[in-house]
């Protein structure tokens, strides 16, 4: 599937970004334009079932993965993905093969069990309102909180019916493919102090962006940004 974009700058260098789950472009309201600042062209997309881009009868990891490579031009100077978009980018990034990848507090595992991941419990987030999105996420930005409720009024929640296949299973990276930094919430649910170890060994660079939950970058944007220091 093409997926819609949106693109901030017009420098010299290309950088991709890929929205979490429920969200679409604009969680990167901010972020955007600080790498335009940097002197990069930013492109960002929205997900099949969120935002502008199309609806499908299918949602798995490997479709989004695919939908990356149709829509995003390949050898990007840097590609930053979050959470589901974090796993989607590293599916692609072998085909997309930008020169730097972030993979910002990713999803490459979910727990099982009766205390495990449903995704019928995210579908429930559909629902939210502008009180209990404040109260979830206390650091946000009240345009944040807007644009959240804005985002979810537009996702389909069939999505979460793909992000069901990762648990249970294990789909973190064997292999650094490219230069590759992981910024992570303090403390992150989805990726605990031994997989960062193992994400060390495997030759990822790891940083914890303090106090921040798993949305870093709307959480902390300065520090989400110093997390990416030296690597935009």
């Amino acid at each position: 599937m093409r997926l819609h974009t949106t693109t901030w700058g017009t420098g010299d260098r290309l950088a991709l970004l890929v929205h979490g789950i429920t969200a679409d472009h604009r969680t990167w309201r901010r972020v955007a334009p600080a790498l335009a600042g940097h002197g990069y062209r930013v492109i960002a997309v929205d997900l099949r079932g969120h935002g502008a881009s199309g609806r499908s009868d299918g949602y798995s990891v490997r479709q989004h993965a695919a939908d990356l490579v149709e829509t995003l031009p390949r050898g990007a100077e840097l590609a930053i993905g979050h959470s589901l978009g974090a796993l989607t980018l590293s599916l692609a990034v072998e085909e997309l093969a930008p020169r730097r990848a972030v993979y910002s507090d990713p999803v490459w595992w979910l727990p099982d069990g009766p205390d495990g991941f449903r995704p019928e419990l995210l579908t429930r987030a559909k629902g939210l309102t502008r009180e209990e999105i404040r109260a979830v996420n206390p650091r946000w930005e009240e345009t944040d909180v807007e644009t959240e409720l804005e985002t979810l009024a537009l996702w389909d929640t069939a999505t979460a019916a793909g992000l069901g296949e990762v648990v249970g299973r294990d789909l973190m990276p064997e292999r650094a493919v490219v230069p590759s930094l992981v910024p992570l919430a303090d403390p992150s649910q989805l990726v605990p102090a031994e997989r960062a170890e193992l994400l060390r060994r495997r030759g990822f660079e790891v940083r914890t962006v303090p106090g921040t939950g798993h949305t870093i970058h709307r959480d902390d944007h300065d520090g989400f940004l110093a997390a990416l220091d030296g690597w935009i």
